[in-house]
């Protein structure tokens, strides 16, 4: 295994110390390295807070600022935070108006940001993300498993917030983003947790996998490595297929690298994914392409879409300042 760390037990706190350093403008970190908030909170608003195992980064502590995520509590590596984490990042970001969960659809995500909403004895409701279509049932949850669409819902969401919606208007507003988007993933390789010194997975180097996890977790099926127009093809045809008729209008396109995809392939597989979505009539109105959503150096890439309305279209244009996603005023 070859990594840059000093000792597989201190990799999550150091790796947290140089990233709240490196934006200290924008974020502060809590005691014990237990959660990361955003520097400038806004009184009255209500409190934005989502976490999960570490691996994904910059999800979530990179979409914290102005526009999206008021704290993130990050686990170790693909496992999730412990209540406590979760009850003191709430006590640190409440500014009075309540506080919103947003929580990957991983069983242990769930049941520990559960009880810490029942422990907390505060206002606190929850969204659930569970865009992945892939598989119905993972190692890890029970019904769809939550993926790259977290990050589209946290955006609109936190848009909605900042702008001063209240606690019932955001919860509804993420279940509705949530529902209207769909992703998959492939992975060219596997993945190696620090702690466990290997891959996470063996695959042929010939091989792919169709709808891993962001953990390594196993997909649809082990197929021979196809062209990118290819993978395209079944990755939006699975999506479109698990919306039925609903699609129609236009849509936000995220291409997600996993860590180890060079942004040139992540480009060509959203020249791939739009062709075909504009094939079926689908107009692409909204891109994000990058690497969001990482499951450590995976090479590989997810493909998330998004229907939009005016409302969502509003929401995502809006001013956002965060150390990964920037823009507007």
């Amino acid at each position: 295994m070859k990594k840059l760390i000093n000792s597989v037990d201190s990799i999550l706190s150091e790796s947290l110390d140089g990233f709240c350093a490196a934006h200290a403008d924008i974020l502060e970190l809590g005691a014990g390295h237990k959660f990361v908030k955003r520097r400038n909170l806004k009184p009255g608003k209500v409190a934005l807070i989502s976490g999960g195992g570490s691996g994904h980064e910059p999800l979530h502590a990179g979409v914290i600022g102005q526009g999206m995520l008021d704290a993130a509590c990050p686990g170790q590596v693909f496992t999730a935070p412990t209540p406590d984490q979760i009850m003191e990042a709430a006590e640190a970001v409440d500014c009075g108006a309540g506080l919103l969960f947003i929580v990957k659809n991983y069983d242990g995500d769930v049941m520990n940001f559960d009880m810490a909403r029942e422990m907390s004895g505060k206002n606190i409701q929850t969204v659930v993300t569970n865009d992945d279509v892939a598989v119905k049932d993972s190692l890890y949850t029970t019904g769809r498993r939550g993926v790259a669409g977290t990050l589209v819902v946290e955006k609109v969401v936190g848009a909605a917030a900042e702008a001063g919606a209240d606690i019932d208007s955001l919860r509804s507003l993420g279940e509705r983003i949530n529902a209207q988007t769909r992703s998959m993933g492939v992975a060219l390789t596997s993945c190696t947790v620090p702690a466990a010194g290997s891959p996470t997975f063996e695959i042929g180097a010939d091989e792919m996998e169709m709808g891993v996890g962001i953990h390594g977790e196993p997909g649809r099926r082990r197929v021979k490595l196809a062209s990118a127009d290819a993978i395209a093809e079944e990755i939006i045809g699975a999506i479109l297929s698990d919306f039925g008729a609903t699609v129609a209008g236009k849509v936000l396109l995220f291409v997600n690298g996993f860590g180890g995809t060079p942004a040139m392939e992540l480009y060509l597989m959203y020249n791939s994914a739009r062709a075909q979505l504009e094939r079926q009539g689908v107009t692409v109105a909204r891109t994000l392409v990058g690497s969001y959503v990482t499951s450590l150096e995976m090479a590989g890439c997810s493909i998330t879409v998004s229907l939009l309305d005016d409302e969502i279209t509003d929401h995502w244009d809006a001013p956002v300042h965060t150390p990964a996603l920037r823009w507007g005023a």
